[in-house]
């Protein structure tokens, strides 16, 4: 797992450490040479006689960047360091100048976003020391007008230049990922001690780039001081937490899900759900809908079962038009029901506009809502919090936790990057499918695979009195975004990192879920 912790929580680690004479600065310098020199050979280039920039701010960050450029100029490689804080690292500054790092006092020319791309022609590889994660708020002049001339730059190079972020892409917000202003982005961020959040979040998270931690010591700090902010799930935590089926076990105890989904109108979100909890791996599924879904369902899921009985967890709402009077009722009957059983349910799509007012007024977090953007600023602005889909997607994690919060339910935020928050608890940022999953359907995929993941758990959640499972819901919901993006990823024929891919269904998606299953077990 890789967990994310806020720029206090990072220094108040780091505060023991340092006290101690630990070499914090060094050990961070020695690993960002180690990688601006990975990426020079990775391009095929000789580090003796490659040409890095540093662009130098003032405090900790450009400290690391002026030592690794004095590491990599006695490596043979021309460093030139653009200084653009008014008082740079002194200890940096020194190394530096003693290994022969040509220094360049741009704030002094009349143009300094020209001076500094004049330089960054000449350099194959762009080290963002800027800020560090004590700043707050946008770039401000003249760091705005940098950043912005040299992505402009980068974007119109034939051939790009790597760009290597010091622990976080300057400018982006190091707590919530939020992108108020011009932001470089990042090929690769080498992040000290631990991530933060930013770098796990959207929108910032996609100016990031490959994020590689380096280890600083601060583990055992980190652990006894403040939990992580974010969390991202990897291949084996969700191997953790997936059902399993052992020896003697039978559908009943593998889990039943009720799925309410599906009408006149849009009967193919019937089969994508059923087909997406199906393919999860569970008991069984029992289908509530009308009489053209329901055909459907049994043509293309024979196994589907359309008579009642007892269920683990349901999902309702999906391909829903909540302006159908007859199936609002079904789904608040439905809803209404999981609620006195105590079962965990799935609201998505038409299911979220019963929540529009204030009917159910503090929910349990086995309730999980899946909406996205659109959907999250409707239900958001229909409980007192106006704001719009373009606000969500500039904030989705304060809008998330802030669904979390009013609803008490567990909320997962659909989108290139999937963020889940519970009332109390880390967010969870998953960030694992393809471009290609932007399809009509993927959606209903995920609310089924999310509620066979919750049938598995259900009696445990159910019976649970104590809150020994309360943070269980988000994980599910996490895991289940993992593999839902897996599976996308696999069907799209792009298993891996710079893999293009091909487009895909929905139904690929579900057909691909025993393969993505596989993978993490």
């Amino acid at each position: 797992m890789i967990r994310a912790h806020t720029a206090a929580a990072v220094r108040e680690a780091e505060e023991p450490l340092l006290a101690a004479g630990e070499p914090l600065m060094d050990r961070a310098a020695f690993a960002l040479a180690t990688r601006v020199t990975a990426e020079l050979r990775g391009r095929g280039n000789r580090v003796p006689g490659s040409t890095v920039l540093l662009l130098v701010g003032g405090g900790n960050n450009g400290g690391d960047a002026l030592l690794a450029g004095a590491r990599l100029a006695r490596r043979g490689c021309q460093v030139h360091a653009a200084l653009l804080g008014a008082a740079p690292h002194p200890a940096g500054l020194a190394a530096a100048r003693a290994a022969g790092v040509r220094l360049h006092e741009v704030l002094d020319h009349p143009d300094v976003a020209a001076a500094v791309v004049a330089l960054a022609r000449r350099a194959g590889v762009w080290v963002d020391a800027l800020t560090g994660i004590g700043a707050r708020g946008p770039l401000r002049a003249p760091l705005d007008g940098v950043a912005a001339a040299l992505a402009t730059e980068r974007a119109a190079s034939p051939d790009e230049p790597v760009v290597v972020a010091v622990d976080v892409p300057s400018g982006i917000g190091v707590d919530d990922g939020a992108v108020p202003g011009p932001v470089l982005p990042a090929d690769v961020t080498v992040t000290m001690g631990t991530a933060k959040p930013g770098l796990l979040l959207p929108p910032a998270s996609a100016l990031a780039g490959r994020v590689e931690v380096v280890d600083l010591g601060l583990d055992g700090p980190l652990a006894a001081g403040a939990a992580p902010a974010v969390c991202r799930l990897q291949g084996t935590d969700v191997a953790d937490v997936w059902p399993v089926p052992a020896v003697g076990e039978h559908k009943y105890t593998r889990g039943v899900l009720g799925v309410v989904a599906g009408s006149q109108v849009y009967p193919g979100a019937a089969v994508l759900a059923v087909a997406g909890a199906l393919r999860t791996g569970l008991g069984m599924v029992r289908y509530h809908g009308p009489e053209v879904p329901t055909a459907l369902v049994h043509a293309r899921h024979p196994e589907a079962v359309t008579a009642p009985g007892r269920v683990q967890a349901r999902v309702i709402g999906p391909g829903i038009d909540p302006g159908d009077v007859a199936r609002a009722r079904e789904m608040e009957d439905h809803l209404a029901a999981g609620l006195r059983a105590g079962t965990p349910t799935v609201l998505d799509a038409g299911a979220l506009t019963l929540l529009h007012d204030d009917t159910y007024p503090d929910l349990p977090a086995t309730v999980v809502l899946t909406p996205h953007a659109g959907e999250l600023a409707a239900l958001l602005s229909a409980r007192g919090e106006e704001t719009t889909r373009a606000a969500v997607e500039a904030a989705p994690a304060r809008h998330v936790r802030l669904a979390a919060e009013i609803t008490g339910a567990t909320v997962l935020l659909k989108g290139a990057t999937t963020v889940v928050a519970a009332p109390d608890g880390p967010l969870y940022a998953q960030a694992d499918a393809t471009p290609w999953l932007a399809t009509a359907g993927a959606g209903d995929v995920l609310a089924g695979v999310l509620g066979a993941l919750l049938a598995g758990y259900g009696d445990a959640l159910a019976a649970d009195e104590i809150g020994e499972w309360a943070g269980l819901p988000a994980c599910l919901a996490a895991a289940a975004a993992l593999v839902h993006g897996r599976a996308a990823r696999l069907a799209a024929g792009q298993p891996g990192a710079g893999e293009p891919g091909a487009p895909i269904t929905a139904l690929d998606v579900a057909e691909a879920l025993p393969a993505a299953v596989r993978s993490v077990l």
